[in-house]
């Protein structure tokens, strides 16, 4: 089906959801953009002017959660346009739980160990864990369903 077909079929409502995600894709799209820009820019800072080796800890933390914030970017914007694309009505509870898992994964490797109170690092941990426990419970939930879709094809 063409998608002007497709379009004749949804709701008002879909129409504007679908309408949001596609201004929304657009601005993450421009914040992409620029955080790798930046991320560019100061990669070739940190080499150039600074003359900082990339294997010291504190500037490979710096680095790699620069990259990671691009990463999770680039997620959210998959989020989005899959509402678009796969006619989803709304954003799936298991990639923002996916995407949350990673920015939090990021908070844990770019921390700093020694200046970061205990409590902190086993409230974020906590937090880690759970998210997986809650990721992993829906996706069994999922693939059971799916187990059970397959079942009554037969």
């Amino acid at each position: 089906m063409k998608l002007s077909e497709e379009w004749k079929l949804l709701s008002f409502y879909e129409k504007f959801e679908k309408v949001i995600c596609i201004i929304l894709s657009f601005f993450v799209a421009l914040i992409i953009i620029c955080a790798t820009y930046k991320l560019g820019y100061h990669i070739f800072a940190f080499f150039l002017e600074k003359g900082i080796d990339p294997l010291e800890h504190k500037s490979f933390k710096a680095l790699f959660g620069m990259i990671m914030i691009v990463l999770i970017a680039l997620e959210f914007k998959h989020s989005i346009v899959k509402v678009i694309v796969d006619q989803e009505s709304i954003v799936q509870v298991k990639t923002v739980l996916l995407i949350a898992i990673l920015a939090i994964s990021r908070k844990m490797i770019i921390l700093d160990i020694k200046a970061t109170p205990a409590i902190t690092i086993f409230s974020l941990a906590t937090v880690l864990l759970a998210l997986g426990l809650v990721y992993w419970l829906m996706r069994e939930r999922d693939d059971r369903l799916c187990r059970q879709d397959e079942k009554e094809d037969i």
